[in-house]
């Protein structure tokens, strides 16, 4: 099924360190974005890709895409203060009415095709979906630097990217959210709030999200597994 899928980029995760947007750091010399804009532009049902950007590194992002050969990226808006802001400028640019979106971080690049499709399978027959994996740490409540609870972890679940809804119903959720003055931590938790029913895919544990240079680490470790499988 078809799918538009926004990518907020303008971030300049400070948590990595690198002084420059984190996006542009390489893994086996190629750019994190492009790691993750080659997953969407493989998928022949990816109708396109809007990027949220920083201004600053708009000509910068456009000689990557035309370096590594990206076509689908069909609009750059600008990002926005928060991440959220930027979802929504990306969702502007979006001109189907109910058609199927998705948000996905920038710095996920091991989301599996096969997941994506499930998950647009399920926001189709739900209007939103999620992927998760099961949270595998013993989990503790704290208070005043004490354990307070041990939260039972059966029904727990660590969210990634990417979130899938319905244009409308995710349109709804952000207005709501704007007119509120609510930010919310991801799509789906505004999408809760209308209220609306979000389903989970169980997505896989390689699907992190590079935020601090130990995760590089992991990364290079998830290519050369990938390498090494054929995958």
């Amino acid at each position: 099924m078809p799918y538009h899928v926004i990518i907020p980029a303008a971030g300049q995760g400070k948590r990595m360190g690198a002084g420059k947007n984190k996006l542009l750091l390489t893994l086996e010399n190629v750019p994190i974005l492009i790691h993750t804009l080659r997953v969407f532009e493989a998928d022949a049902e990816c109708s396109g890709i809007i990027l949220a950007i920083n201004p600053s590194d708009e000509q910068e992002f456009k000689s990557l895409l035309s370096e590594y050969g990206i076509h689908k990226v069909s609009s750059l808006v600008t990002g926005g203060k928060e991440r959220q802001d930027s979802v929504y400028n990306g969702l502007r640019a979006v001109h189907s009415q109910d058609g199927i979106v998705l948000v996905h971080d920038a710095a996920r690049p091991f989301i599996r095709l096969e997941t994506i499709h499930r998950l647009v399978e399920a926001a189709s027959k739900d209007g939103g979906a999620i992927v998760a994996v099961p949270v595998k740490d013993t989990i503790k409540k704290a208070a005043n630097g004490m354990v307070a609870e041990t939260i039972e972890r059966s029904s727990l679940w660590s969210v990634q990217t990417p979130q899938a809804f319905r244009a409308s119903v995710l349109r709804e959720a952000h207005n709501k959210a704007m007119g509120e003055q609510f930010i919310g931590t991801d799509e789906s938790s505004l999408v809760e709030r209308i209220p609306h029913h979000v389903s989970i895919i169980e997505g896989d544990y390689d699907n992190i999200k590079l935020t601090t240079p130990e995760d590089l680490y992991f990364a290079q470790a998830i290519l050369r597994k990938r390498k090494e499988s054929g995958v």
